[in-house]
């Protein structure tokens, strides 16, 4: 299945790093396809938010004349969000720590949202 696969990816990218402390595969619709999340985080607002904000990204990058978007990075006081394209049908969401080191980060998300365009 499917869905069991999408697991398998997020597993291995929380894995890869101790840096990553969740992670979710989200539809462009914005429902929920798979996830690592924290108990208390909500799933079905963090698809429709991350859906919101690649497609918010695509729109901006579009009209400014960045081409096409890679990725949507939120910095916060407690660390950060990362929101990136995962092909045509998926888009991946990520929390990291805010001591991580984002180069090593950003190779396993890119490695995992390849994964997840190929998947689907």
């Amino acid at each position: 299945m499917k869905t069991d696969a999408l697991m398998e990816i997020l597993s291995d990218l929380n894995g890869s790093s101790g840096d990553i402390e969740a992670s979710a595969v989200v539809s462009r619709d914005g429902l929920m396809m798979a996830s690592l999340l924290p108990s208390n985080v909500e799933e079905d607002r963090v698809a429709a938010m991350s859906a919101a904000l690649l497609a918010l990204g695509e729109r901006t990058g579009k009209e400014l004349n960045r081409g096409g978007l890679d990725q949507i990075m939120i910095t916060g006081s407690d660390g950060y969000v990362l929101v990136r394209d995962a092909g045509d049908e998926a888009v991946l969401a990520v929390l990291a720590k805010k001591e991580a080191k984002l180069g090593l980060v950003f190779l396993d998300i890119s490695r995992a949202a390849k994964e997840i365009a190929r998947l689907l």
